[in-house]
């Protein structure tokens, strides 16, 4: 099945990747969009993280989200996607949300990349602190909702972002913790104002689109399989 993918990188880097494990916290629609692409360029062990279910609103973006898995468990979804297009795969589901309380349940020192997907701040400052704590490369992706425009995401070092709300604050928030060198996926794309549903803190609920948050799961899986068989 990874023929082609030989023709590309060589049979010793599909060795690399066949012997790495690497944990995706997040599988909406940027981290489903991950998963996908790692198992199909050959990572060999998958740790999927997520508490969250599929819901009817996430067909519009979501790769895991469809009639049949509306309501099922995101980690049985994407454990059950990736198992068919490798069943060779090892896949580890956690049914965590991630937060600063549940960081300890967690070994970071036994993965290869982190990818962080994930949407709260104290979340993704938790991710990259247990990360850099235990020498594991880590990738965060910044804000995909109220975009529009796929070709505006970049790959960068935190500290050089510009623009995106959601790399402001982390910005700010490491820096006070002294972290430094993250790379990250952001977009330098001005959000646009969402007009939908309001959510409970009294806060419009972010807008997306399918062609958005697709590509940024795509680059966080482009950049770590590049990292990988360097």
């Amino acid at each position: 099945m990874f023929s082609r993918t030989v023709s590309l990188i060589g049979e010793e880097k599909l060795h690399k990747l066949s012997a790495s494990r690497v944990a995706v916290f997040g599988l909406g629609g940027v981290g489903g969009y991950a998963v996908e692409a790692l198992a199909r360029a050959g990572v060999g062990a998958l740790d999927l993280i997520d508490n969250d279910t599929v819901a009817f609103s996430n067909r519009n973006r979501q790769i895991l989200a469809l009639e049949s898995t509306t309501g099922k468990r995101k980690t049985e979804v994407a454990a059950a996607r990736v198992t068919d297009i490798n069943p060779k795969i090892k896949v580890q589901t956690h049914d965590v949300f991630f937060l600063p309380e549940t960081a300890d349940s967690f070994d970071f020192s036994v993965y290869d990349y982190v990818v962080d997907a994930i949407d709260t701040v104290s979340g993704k400052i938790a991710i990259i602190e247990k990360a850099k704590q235990s020498g594991v490369p880590v990738i965060s992706c910044m804000g995909t909702g109220n975009k529009l425009d796929p070709a505006a995401f970049e790959v960068s070092d935190v500290a050089k972002t510009s623009v995106c709300p959601l790399a402001r604050v982390m910005r700010r928030e490491l820096k006070k913790r002294g972290i430094e060198h993250v790379k990250v996926v952001y977009s330098k794309e001005e959000p646009l104002p969402p007009t939908g549903q309001i959510g409970e803190n009294g806060k419009p609920i972010p807008a997306s689109i399918s062609f958005v948050p697709p590509v940024a799961g795509l680059l966080l899986a482009s950049e770590v399989i590049k990292d990988l068989i360097k």
